[in-house]
């Protein structure tokens, strides 16, 4: 919601650059999505070799 008032702003200000804003926000939106993939599979990656390492830690019941 912040994003579309800031944007109601920025067109009140001046247009041109807030239909430029709302063409280009979906490419770079595709653009950033590889490295958004990226992190999560990095992010499951460690919090499995985290449990990997708790996992006799648990088995014994140490907190």
């Amino acid at each position: 919601m912040i994003n579309f008032l800031l944007w109601l702003i920025l067109f009140v200000i001046c247009w041109p650059i807030a239909i430029i804003a709302l063409i280009l926000y979906p490419i770079v939106w595709l653009l950033l999505l590889p490295f958004r993939l990226l992190g999560l599979a990095v992010d499951i990656s460690f919090d499995l070799v985290r449990n990997i390492f708790q996992l006799p830690f648990r088995l014994l019941g140490v907190k």
